[in-house]
């Protein structure tokens, strides 16, 4: 390949997951079957992410599909998403109870959410495609 050959961007995802979420995922899925990811714009957990059974929240058309982590759908509002538009959200998992709400608090686990902002590379990609 040619040096001045422009490479292929990869896709840049809004939201991804640790591998140690991954497995807790996967675990609330073989117990719980289709599930569902939502961020909240809630104060304290409200502002976690809540792993429900797929359904048992119903979604705002104005809600905001921003990907999936381990075949799960992880759902925003819009006014959360105005925060985090400039960010890669990381769902990872710790030790302890958190929104009651949530599946993997029956584990004595919590999902939460990290974070790091979008190279300027990785914006420009974003500015052309929906959330």
């Amino acid at each position: 390949m040619a040096a001045n050959t422009p490479q292929p961007v990869p896709k840049v995802l809004r939201v991804i997951a640790t591998p140690e979420a991954l497995a807790v995922i996967a675990r609330l899925r073989t117990l719980h079957g289709a599930l569902m990811f939502y961020q909240s714009s809630g104060c304290c957990d409200g502002s976690s992410p809540m792993c429900l059974v797929d359904g048992e929240m119903l979604l705002s058309p104005a809600d905001l599909l921003l990907g999936e982590i381990g075949g799960v759908g992880f759902h925003m509002s819009p006014s959360q998403f105005a925060y985090w538009q400039h960010a890669q959200l990381i769902v990872d998992v710790v030790l302890g109870h958190g929104d009651s709400f949530s599946l993997e608090s029956a584990l004595g686990l919590s999902f939460v959410t990290r974070s790091r902002l979008f190279t300027d590379d990785e914006a420009a990609a974003l500015a052309t495609a929906c959330p």
